[in-house]
């Protein structure tokens, strides 16, 4: 309703529905006019406010999967993971959760004993949940744990194998029941810094010109490796005869263990990918070649080799202090 109050303005009084009424007051009768015509318009049954998302934090995970997840190489996994954490987080309604709600609960895991790589992960898979979801419109709430930072962890040393450790480690494969299939994927990942799956997978027709050819990787992109010819030999002739590689991961834990090598929990067989990485830094090879051949996106994960060059921050025994005194010492002696 329209209509004309005593000092001259204009009233508009509307209920475009039962329970919804609105009343504004305009200097033109045409504002007014204007004015209910939207208010009638948002409530039309073509722009019905929604109902509230009462979708849990687990639902959100499988229709990530459904919308985005299946297109990456891990997104089982995460989606896995991205339900365990809900779990933990007692799978609340994903509209209704908090940032105070997360870190009092990520407070009690920690304290509980989850690592807090473990936990950063889990905040990464979940954030990405619903930065996703958001991105495709399929949510409606604002992304709450936008503002929570990860923990800030203790750096860890890179862990690899010596020259020695590794000739043990290749003398312990061949005693294994699997010996050809291990020595094989081991080698490759030795030679080429490889991950393990990526060994594993490998086929007759990726091995070529002197080279082993990567398909299934971590970031979906082709990665060519050289290879020596005695190992490519070695590769062609296994899956001549047999086709594929075995899955022989328990063989190389019985070898890790023969070889008395022990390693960080958690770095079996990454510790090859890591050896490889170092060797090519100590032996001299340049950093920008590595994060190509590891396939790395950016450079900052291949940095972590960096100060296992044989120049890396030598000025710190040549300029410093103590350095510079005996040197002056030394000068002034007679």
């Amino acid at each position: 309703m329209i209509k004309r109050l005593p000092d001259g303005r204009w009233l508009a009084d509307v209920e475009p529905v039962k329970g919804s009424r609105y009343r504004k007051r305009f200097t033109t009768k045409a504002d007014a006019v204007l004015f209910e015509a939207q208010k009638r318009a948002e409530h039309s049954d073509g722009n019905k406010r929604p109902k509230q998302d009462k979708r849990t934090l687990s639902q959100l995970a499988d229709r990530w999967y459904q919308l985005h997840g299946h297109t990456l190489t891990d997104g089982q996994r995460r989606r896995e993971i991205v339900k365990l954490h809900a779990q933990e987080l007692g799978d609340p309604v994903a509209s209704q959760l908090t940032a105070k709600a997360y870190l009092l609960t990520r407070g009690q895991l920690l304290s509980d004993g989850t690592s807090g790589k473990t936990l950063n992960n889990r905040l990464g898979y979940l954030k990405a949940v619903f930065n996703s979801l958001i991105a495709f419109d399929d949510i409606a709430i604002k992304n709450p744990l936008s503002n929570v930072k990860p923990l800030r962890l203790q750096e860890s040393p890179v862990t690899f194998l010596s020259s020695d450790q590794i000739g043990a480690l290749l003398t312990a494969v061949t005693a294994t029941r699997s010996p050809d299939d291990l020595a094989c994927v081991v080698r490759v990942c030795l030679s080429t810094g490889a991950r393990w799956s990526e060994a594993l997978n490998l086929t007759k027709d990726r091995i070529k010109g002197g080279a082993v050819e990567f398909v299934n990787t971590k970031s979906k992109r082709v990665r060519v490796v050289p290879v020596s010819l005695d190992l490519e030999k070695r590769l062609r002739l296994h899956l001549d005869n047999h086709g594929y590689f075995s899955n022989c991961i328990r063989g190389f834990h019985h070898a890790l263990n023969a070889a008395e090598i022990d390693l960080p929990k958690g770095q079996a067989t990454h510790v090859l990918r890591h050896t490889f990485a170092a060797h090519f830094v100590m032996n001299g090879g340049n950093i920008l070649v590595l994060q190509k051949i590891l396939g790395h996106s950016t450079i900052n994960m291949t940095m972590r080799y960096a100060h296992l060059a044989p120049d890396h921050l030598r000025e710190a025994v040549t300029f410093n202090p103590l350095r510079q005194l005996f040197d002056t010492t030394n000068k002034n002696s007679p």
